[in-house]
């Protein structure tokens, strides 16, 4: 029984690195056009995100993303970070009709503290 256990256990847990359960505004940029798409984060990680949009999107497809990481994440201030990715998963049926797309960020980059820009 032991054996049993363990066994759904590695199959249940796939990911290497921790989630927070995050909702976080973002924006997202994605199949070549240059309209942004705000959308909401369901969760974050060191090596992905999975957040719920309006629209569907590929699975496959190139994104651009922009969120802030609050301070209980950076442990210091709020940091904005720009990030390129890969969609790896797309649901739907989430809250208010939405879609829950699932990313893999590729690229990351911290942006300077703008708070006029934009």
């Amino acid at each position: 029984m032991a054996a049993t256990q363990q066994d759904h256990d590695k199959n249940n847990e796939k990911r290497a690195t921790r989630r927070f359960a995050l909702r976080l505004p973002v924006t997202v940029r994605y199949e070549q056009k240059e309209q942004e798409h705000a959308a909401q984060t369901r969760d974050v990680s060191a090596r992905g995100i999975c957040f719920y949009v309006d629209s569907a999107i590929q699975a496959g497809s190139a994104i651009d993303f922009t969120l802030t990481l609050p301070p209980e994440i950076t442990l210091t201030e709020s940091i904005r970070v720009r990030c390129k990715g890969r969609v790896v998963r797309v649901e739907g049926g989430s809250p208010a009709d939405k879609m829950a797309v699932a990313a893999v960020i590729e690229e990351y980059e911290f942006l300077a503290d703008r708070q006029s820009a934009d």
